[in-house]
């Protein structure tokens, strides 16, 4: 167990790269349109325990349930294709129950599929072979930190950007979810 400052480097900069918690801003914000408030803090943990549980379990889990990780992307693709379509087309295909703004209510998908999806799931499996695990846990950690900063500023970028503004970003990141959720399925496509 030795920290290796140029691994950790490495397993941040990839995984921050596939999470993109930049380029979900508005998909954050418009959950925070729908929903009147986002969990910051239960999301970060979540999504946490989700790639935690990835990194030590990941394949296994899947396993179990006589998954392979190809279908998994595939499934992950498929809600982040219905999410893309929905972000384009201004239509709510995801019903949010917001009489009842329980404890699941932004935890799909910004947990998972956007932060702790397929991607993030396959990523981990595949940098457990060529980085320690204790690097990769440090990596996991600084990408957890941005993601709660993002989230818990949404409020504040949500007064800053103009309503066009964010409809246009809405629509331009929609376009590039349905892109990545269709290389998605045509990587692991049987």
């Amino acid at each position: 167990m030795k920290f290796n400052f140029k691994e950790i480097l490495s397993v941040s900069l990839i995984l921050f790269s596939i999470i993109d918690i930049l380029g979900s801003i508005p998909i954050i914000l418009n959950l925070r349109k729908k929903l009147g408030h986002i969990h910051a803090e239960r999301i970060t943990i979540i999504s946490g325990s989700l790639m935690f549980g990835y990194l030590f379990l990941g394949t296994k889990i899947l396993q179990l349930f006589g998954v392979d990780v190809k279908s998994f992307a595939m499934a992950g693709a498929l809600i982040l294709l219905i999410i893309g379509f929905e972000m384009i087309l201004g239509r709510e295909i995801f019903k949010h129950n917001t009489t009842n703004q329980g404890k699941g209510s932004s935890i799909v998908p910004l947990a998972f599929p956007i932060i702790a999806g397929a991607g993030t799931m396959t990523s981990l499996i595949s940098l457990k072979a060529a980085y320690q695990d204790v690097n990769i846990v440090v990596g996991i950690l600084v990408n957890l930190v941005l993601i709660f900063i993002v989230l818990k500023s949404s409020a504040w970028l949500e007064k800053k950007m103009e309503p066009g503004t964010v409809e246009v970003l809405q629509k331009v990141f929609g376009l590039i979810l349905l892109a990545i959720a269709i290389k998605l399925i045509k990587a692991n496509i049987v």
